[in-house]
């Protein structure tokens, strides 16, 4: 049994029918835990009147299967009108057992993520309230309900068709158009209860230190008590690796460091996600148990060196996929576990080597099967709604809550080792002629936000079109230009510190390049549809779409498809690229893959073309060996 087996969290309890029963929060796993998917009362609000209408206090008029949004097939309801609000019950069981944890038992009650305005009441009380789409909050039931208690439940969700939030793809129109999707409304991740005690642990923070041969690791608590210790102990397939303790009364966030022997170094890397075992203890002043929780950690390291972005210290190009994450019978909620792993295969298997997220904060099972396969991820927040992209009032609109929500993500997504660079925003756009505006300060803010929660990532400030920050680690562009040699031409002034940049007709609508690590964050997005090519359906005018001249027939597509790639791997400047996109999403087909993940058109030549050295690693490993060459 390897350490990622025995961290690997325990699922729900066996012929249980529960939807999504794998245990949520994979880097800090507790063995007490109820999955609260399942079958839920459920109504539609669709004036948003529930609350002086009494829907707080009365049993709901349907039936919802959690965590699947009522837009979707899975969910039973499949709704895909405007919701303006929803409401859920449901009466929960504490488990009698969790007594055992101490005379002292808080029973949390977690969300994974519920879209957008959030209202959680338990027998009545308020007990939580948040805000935004895509990040997980907790409600603590002390005082309300404990072991062998029966309680009820009731959330609603208010997910208004107008008005500031962060929606990533959401339509703000009935129809998916463009590049907009079917709205999720309401919870569309697992819902679930734990026991802790009143002093115990909070989500470990886990950074690598590969010059150093060590692991940081910060352990916030909820409290401290007097004589409590905590002990973080570092494990491999041989056993122990490391082990420190260090004393928890003192500060809320005590933190040791965990020093790996020369001969138990391994590295995470693509093709090589070694993972350590961790385990954290708290004891009390007779050394007694008081809490403790397991969790994992790769030893990997994210460096800029002049143009280069090198993982480990090696030049690794980074063979990107536009990952948007929807599938069409549950829309952002995969419809299990095994549909994580299998898009990551996807990509592996057509040659890419990682994935930019895009406009959505993925589950937190999608990062544990990206640490666990050695897939390398960009982690983006899903700010479109929020301001930033369309009209000139939307720059205006008030964004705090998703300045919030941002640092929510960061805090959750802080030591998956698969997470090699942060991307807040996407496509802002405004002129430079323009005076300064709320979303200058607020791209500015995302910026500085992001490196003071973690500045061992590189931080890319808005992806494509508007660059605001002077400093920003990063710079790109996003391009669909679709015939290669005129791609080629455009591409071509990186080694003269000329990148492409998008400027629209009054001219630059970014600050100046300063020679940052550059590389084309989307770029392809070829429409193939194989069966409308056969049915003649060819010439635009049908409701699919991709960007750009379509293709004729396959054979066109990968020769496009390798043209344009190959421009970019030439490139000895350019430390990667991302092709848009992973699969079709209901009436954007430029996938690799169908919206099903069916295979339609021959992944082996796609893979083919990535798999040639890019020129960025062959320039890199010639200088390494001319350094270590002998004059």
């Amino acid at each position: 049994m390897s350490v990622l087996d025995r961290s690997d969290p325990p699922s729900a309890p066996a012929g249980l029918d529960v939807p999504r029963p794998e245990y949520p929060r994979p880097q800090m796993v507790r063995d007490r835990w109820l999955n609260l998917n399942g079958a839920w009362q459920f109504e539609i609000d669709a004036g948003d009147s529930g609350l002086e209408r009494g829907l707080q206090a009365r049993p709901l008029t349907g039936t919802i299967t959690v965590p699947f949004a009522p837009e979707t097939e899975l969910s039973g309801v499949e709704d895909v009108d405007f919701l303006e609000a929803v409401w859920y019950r449901r009466e929960v069981t504490i488990p009698a057992e969790w007594s055992a944890v101490g005379d002292d038992v808080h029973v949390l009650l977690h969300f994974g993520a519920v879209d957008h305005d959030t209202t959680v009441w338990v027998d009545g009380v308020e007990v939580v309230r948040h805000r935004g789409g895509f990040t997980p909050f907790t409600a603590d039931l002390h005082g309300l309900g404990a072991p062998g208690d029966t309680v009820t439940v009731v959330v609603r969700a208010r997910d208004p068709r107008n008005g500031p939030q962060a929606r990533g793809k959401q339509a703000t129109v009935y129809q998916n158009t463009d590049c907009h999707y079917t709205r999720t409304t309401g919870i569309w991740q697992t819902v679930w209860l734990e026991p802790v005690p009143a002093a115990s642990l909070r989500r470990p923070r886990i950074t690598p230190d590969v010059a150093g041969s060590a692991f940081d690791v910060v352990l916030p608590l909820t409290a401290n008590r007097r004589g409590h210790t905590v002990t973080v102990t570092l494990t491999d397939d041989e056993g122990t690796v490391a082990s420190s303790t260090t004393r928890a009364d003192l500060d809320l966030a005590p933190s040791v460091r965990l020093v790996v022997p020369d001969d138990r170094r391994r590295l995470w890397g693509p093709g090589e996600p070694h993972l350590y075992g961790v385990g954290v203890e708290l004891r009390d002043a007779s050394g007694e148990l008081v809490d403790s929780v397991r969790s994992y950690a790769g030893l990997r390291s994210v460096a800029i060196d002049g143009k280069a972005i090198r993982i480990n210290g090696l030049p690794v190009f980074q063979r990107l996929v536009l990952d948007q994450g929807y599938w069409p019978e549950s829309l952002m909620t995969a419809p299990s576990d095994a549909a994580l792993v299998r898009d990551i295969e996807l990509a592996l298997a057509a040659g890419f080597n990682g994935a930019r997220l895009h406009q959505k904060v993925f589950e937190e099972r999608f990062l544990f099967h990206a640490d666990r396969l050695g897939y390398l991820v960009w982690g983006e927040f899903g700010d479109w709604g929020a301001g930033g992209f369309g009209t000139p009032q939307d720059h205006q609109r008030p964004t705090t809550s998703f300045v919030t929500e941002w640092l929510e993500a960061l805090e959750r997504d802080h030591s998956h080792p698969s997470i090699v660079g942060w991307c807040p925003l996407n496509e802002t756009h405004q002129d430079l002629h323009d005076r300064i505006t709320v979303l200058d300060d607020v791209t500015r803010g995302m910026f500085l936000a992001t490196k003071l929660a973690d500045p061992s990532r590189p931080v890319l400030d808005a992806s494509g079109y508007s660059h605001r920050v002077l400093e920003s680690d990063v710079w790109d562009s996003h391009h669909y230009e679709q015939d290669p040699a005129a791609f080629a031409r455009d591409m071509s002034g990186l080694a003269d510190d000329r990148p492409f940049a998008n400027d629209n007709e009054r001219g630059p609508i970014s600050v100046p390049y300063r020679g940052q690590p550059y590389f084309c964050s989307e770029y392809g997005g070829i429409w193939w549809n194989p069966e409308e090519a056969a049915a003649g359906s060819g010439d635009d005018r049908t409701e699919s779409w991709g960007y750009g001249q379509r293709v004729a027939d396959e054979e066109e597509f990968h020769g496009r498809f390798a043209g344009l790639t190959n421009a970019l791997l030439g490139d000895p400047g350019m430390f990667g690229y991302c092709y848009t996109q992973l699969t079709d999403v209901f009436q954007e087909q430029n996938g690799i893959y169908r919206f099903d993940r069916s295979e339609k058109l021959d992944v082996a030549r796609v893979r083919a073309v990535q798999e040639q050295v890019a020129a960025f690693e062959a320039a890199d490993l010639d200088a390494d060996l001319e350094v270590a060459s002998p004059v």
